[in-house]
């Protein structure tokens, strides 16, 4: 890579770390800069994967605080995502990446719509299971095979899956939408962890472009969660459908 590609994926680095611990659409910034450079799209998805990693690491630490407040959740999300993850690392080392790209702006969009919904989704289940439903805490069989499924989805293609992590929390559990944050950051962090140890075994990577992102990455990911726990709930609602709208046109281009 010249000089000005190595600036251009630190930036990359820098800006998906941002994303990755507020709206979640951080392959979408950095995975095209990787094409740009050069690389092929298998490296660049697997390298992509494990020069994120650092993002989550320092995201999860800016939100320590609200991971705390519901362990229990706290660990299934990291299960599930995890378990679901090395589904998808295989799936996109033995299938070509066009089998995800074809329906992922579709999931994407839907899951926006989703987000923008849920309040009123939330309300309509409560008045549906009576006054005396107390507040959801714990993540139920459903709400916990969707999370597998986003697990599945972000080891495998990853673009848009932080969108479908907190479409998924936010309709199954009654909590602060600063924590669906936080566990999302942390659902994508546990996805690229087990993922890229997959791709560190048997993909190819390119390592000058892995730790690029990985320096960027980790100064963003503190960033953004510094960010991303004083935006208030309408805000935030509305960035996270703009951002999944924004990168499911920028897949069916």
């Amino acid at each position: 890579m010249t000089s000005l590609q190595m600036l251009a994926v630190l930036g990359a680095g820098l800006g998906a770390g941002i994303l990755t611990t507020t709206v979640g659409v951080a392959s979408l910034l950095s995975f095209p800069v990787l094409l740009a450079v050069g690389l092929p799209p298998v490296v660049a998805n697997a390298s992509n994967t494990v020069g994120l990693v650092p993002a989550g690491v320092s995201g999860s630490f800016g939100y320590r605080a609200e991971l705390r407040e519901h362990p229990r959740i706290t660990w299934t999300v990291v299960a599930t995502c995890a378990v679901g993850s090395v589904g998808g690392a295989v799936l996109l080392l033995a299938l070509p990446s066009s089998v995800f790209e074809a329906v992922a702006p579709w999931l994407i969009l839907f899951t926006c719509l989703l987000v923008g919904v849920q309040p009123w989704v939330a309300r309509r289940l409560r008045a549906r299971g009576g006054k005396d439903l107390g507040p959801r805490t714990r993540m139920g069989p459903v709400t916990t095979f969707f999370a597998l499924l986003t697990g599945v989805y972000g080891g495998y293609f990853g673009a848009g899956s932080g969108v479908m992590m907190v479409a998924v929390l936010g309709l199954g559990l009654d909590i602060d939408l600063r924590v669906v944050n936080a566990l999302k950051t942390l659902a994508i962090f546990a996805g690229n962890v087990v993922a890229g140890i997959i791709f560190v075994a048997v993909a190819d990577l390119d390592w000058q472009a892995i730790g690029l992102l990985a320096a960027g990455s980790v100064v963003g990911g503190y960033v953004g969660a510094r960010i991303g726990r004083r935006l208030p709930p309408t805000l935030f609602r509305v960035l996270v459908v703009v951002a999944g709208v924004v990168a499911a046109v920028l897949l069916l281009r």
